[in-house]
């Protein structure tokens, strides 16, 4: 074997990748991550986006006011009624790297996509890919395999309306288990149609529509009787912002740049964050904290901006300075127009401005109050990281990685010595760190954020994920509950979640927060070995190895072996997502699961409990 400094390295060694080549070889350089679709971000969602968003900057140019979506188990369609690719560009604009209508800025002005790399990723990882277009009475299509054209369709005359349609079935090879979750899609179309007024989009058939934008969109984000003042709703030519306070905690943004999702926010959102503070403060004429003004804040911030620079190719952090080439900083055009039109809002609705007062002063008295036990238990817990046992971190944090293995980072809080041990041997080390809980978690429902610094296990998970002052410094992209599946682990798997949506409602909202789905059985014989996550897989797995295979109930997760376990936190690892509903309130789900034993509760468990037995002999009658 040659040493390190005799590699050989000449004329061979340089290799040339065709486009399809190199998507396939590096996706994360065109979509971000691959993943399963557990996450809003995964790259099957990615795929959507970016064919979605040519039929967007359609509309936008005022071509197309409907867009049909159709998603099933794995193929997916688009297709718009814009002006349609123009025919003998139609291959080209799909297959090779720098074509598109995009860098012409009088087309586009203010488009979403500028790269001309969308729809070539989208061909390139796509195990089957169809393009038509139709303009002025002529159609043609193209179809791939894997970025390989396999039919070149001929032009022909056609009755359709102009606009494209897109067909594609994201690769297997490449996106291996994957699958689309509802309600992630169903938040994506809601904010395209949200950003574009007018615009009707149906996927599978239900209609998506919006005449009043971020309006409706805190309209449907919050409560009404929550709220602790109606939603302000501003407009001008190229900025848009919703803005209420609610009571609870943290801070939750909606960005947006040219009708695309920011997840990450960007210099605008930053922009926007700096002059809501600058215009309070001049017109209470009062010098409050930064957090007291921003604390319980729900807002949505749209601008569009001509040529826009995102830091990665998915567009989910804006980095331009600029409104457009030459033209005033995003900085100054955020701050004229937030001062202007906010400060004018609240001298016209003198009860909104009473009210938003009254949480600022709420806010600072809390912050107060809480003031001396924080300082304590922030002093406790940095000692505690000296010799705490309780977190065993991983090395992308202890080497305070920059690099992409940040998507790949979790945090598994586990409970108990054994289960922690058998998780901790088998992790992945550069990537997963394992957080140890000592028995149940407190009950923190309707508790103040003073009980976080006030019990040592939520103080130190909470600096462990270093999560106080919100998201956008959070350590770990998953945190991953994993309990044992018996009554005890479902309990502590709610008290977990009760501490999330009750102090760190950001956490879930931004899709960081799992459970950890391990195998209730072991099925096997001499040949095979089958793990099973439930009693209807164990049914299929007995019948498949036939003549009696040995069965195993596994009761917690201590009593699997590292080594098996390894299997099930490593690339095959099944992560449910805890995702809200748009229409859910964090205080009415938390009331009627860990609040007072209502009536309505012990009814919905006697109407909906079954015992194992029932189950089993139920899924043996229907197969």
């Amino acid at each position: 074997m040659a040493e390190i400094g005799q590699v050989k390295y000449d004329e061979d060694s340089i290799k040339s990748l065709d486009w399809k080549e190199h998507i396939r070889l590096r996706p994360g350089m065109y979509i971000g991550k691959l993943g399963d679709g557990n996450a809003a971000d995964d790259g099957i969602y990615i795929l959507v986006k970016e064919v979605l968003d040519n039929s967007i900057d359609e509309h936008m140019m005022g071509y197309g006011k409907a867009i049909e979506v159709t998603v099933s188990d794995r193929k997916v369609e688009v297709r718009d009624f814009g002006r349609g690719i123009p025919l003998g560009k139609l291959i080209d604009c799909v297959s090779k790297i720098n074509t598109g209508g995009k860098y012409d800025s009088g087309a586009f002005q203010k488009s979403v996509g500028l790269n001309g790399v969308g729809t070539k990723a989208v061909n390139a990882l796509s195990s089957y890919f169809r393009v038509q277009s139709v303009r002025d009475g002529r159609t043609k299509i193209a179809e791939f395999e894997r970025g390989v054209i396999v039919k070149d369709h001929p032009e022909t005359t056609s009755n359709l309306k102009n606009g494209t349609h897109t067909i594609f079935v994201p690769d297997e090879t490449i996106f291996k288990n994957y699958h689309f979750i509802p309600e992630y899609l169903d938040d994506l179309i809601w904010n395209y149609a949200y950003l574009n007024s007018g615009l009707v989009i149906n996927l599978n058939s239900k209609k998506y529509y919006s005449e009043r934008g971020l309006f409706d969109l805190l309209t449907n984000k919050t409560n009404s009787e929550e709220n602790r003042y109606p939603i302000i709703h501003l407009k001008g030519k190229d900025m848009e912002i919703s803005i209420t306070h609610s009571n609870q905690y943290g801070e939750e943004y909606y960005s947006f740049v040219n009708g695309q999702y920011t997840t990450q926010g960007g210099t605008h959102l930053q922009a926007f964050k700096e002059a809501y503070v600058k215009t309070i403060r001049e017109f209470y004429k009062k010098d409050f904290d930064v957090n007291d003004i921003r604390q319980s804040i729900v807002a949505a911030v749209a601008i569009r901006v001509q040529e826009p620079v995102f830091e990665s190719q998915t567009k989910t952090k804006l980095g331009s300075q600029n409104m457009w080439p030459d033209g005033p900083t995003l900085r100054t055009f955020i701050n004229d127009f937030v001062k202007k039109e906010l400060d004018d809002y609240l001298h016209k609705h003198p009860d909104a401005a009473d009210a938003l007062l009254k949480r600022i002063q709420q806010s600072e008295r809390e912050r107060k109050d809480i003031a001396g036990i924080k300082k304590l238990a922030n002093e406790r817990a940095k000692k505690a990281n000296l010799h705490n046992k309780k977190l065993r971190d991983c090395r992308f944090h202890l080497n305070e990685g920059k690099d992409e293995s940040r998507f790949n980072s979790m945090l598994f809080i586990t409970e108990g010595d054994s289960a922690s041990g058998s998780i901790t041997k088998a992790r992945q080390v550069e990537t997963q760190a394992v957080f140890s809980l000592k028995g149940k978690p407190f009950n923190c429902f309707g508790k103040t954020k003073k009980i976080v610094y006030e019990n040592e296990e939520f103080n130190l998970l909470q600096h462990a994920l270093n999560i106080e002052d919100g998201v956008e410094n959070l350590r770990y992209n998953k945190i991953v509950i994993a309990t044992d599946a018996d009554v005890d682990g479902m309990h502590i798997r709610l008290l977990m979640m009760t501490y999330f949506l009750q102090f760190f409602p950001d956490v879930v909202r931004n899709g960081h927060l799992y459970i950890l789905e391990t195998p209730l059985f072991r099925v096997r014989n001499k040949k095979e070995t089958i793990y099973c996550y439930s009693e209807e897989e164990k049914l299929k797995a007995i019948n498949k190895l036939g003549s009696k295979p040995e069965i195993t109930r596994f009761k917690g997760l201590g009593e699997i072996s590292p080594d098996e376990f390894g299997g099930f936190i490593g690339e095959n690892i099944r992560l449910e997502p805890i995702i809200l509903q748009k229409e859910t309130v964090i205080k009415q789900l938390l009331q009627y699961y860990m609040g007072e034993n209502t009536m309505e509760r012990q009814l919905f468990i006697i109407d909906n409990l079954k015992v194992e037995k029932d189950i089993v002999e139920e899924e043996i009658l229907e197969n």
